[in-house]
């Protein structure tokens, strides 16, 4: 890559909190060991560049996955999420995953719907109770 379209990709990393590094292999892997990047030791071959996200992992890899589809240049060999090293395959699948502010308002939805139904069956009850009473006293004093 160029250094203009390595300076496009670290603009667009840090204009959302996220940072970009081009590292040596050597001391990438020092700097690995004994801390949960040193699952992906052995991928510290030929030319490293690390995006770094310290809260949202989900939305740099999208950011990173975006710019790799427009620019053939940057090719995506891994990557590590909570701990764990993941394929190209992998991250493709876990950028699909909506952000966080979506996820948890699916979640809320999720507990506030069986609560609402409940609501609205006694609230329904509740409702249609005077009019069988009015029924009922209709019914009486017809017989």
């Amino acid at each position: 890559m160029t250094v203009a379209e390595i300076s496009e990709l670290r603009r667009l990393l840090r204009d959302h909190n996220f940072e970009y590094k081009i590292v040596k292999n050597t001391l990438a892997k020092i700097a690995s060991a004994e801390t949960p990047v040193a699952v992906a030791r052995d991928s510290f071959k030929g030319p490293v560049g690390i995006a770094i996200s310290y809260e949202d992992s989900i939305s740099a890899l999208k950011k990173v996955l975006d710019y790799s589809a427009k620019n053939d240049k940057l090719k995506v060999h891994g990557g590590i999420i909570e701990g764990a090293l993941c394929a190209p395959d992998d991250l493709k699948a876990y950028s699909a995953i909506p952000p966080r502010e979506i996820l948890l308002s699916m979640f809320a939805g999720g507990l506030q719907s069986p609560l609402s139904k409940l609501a609205g069956a006694l609230h329904a009850t509740l409702c249609a109770f005077p009019f069988g009473l009015e029924a009922l006293k209709t019914r009486k004093s017809q017989e």
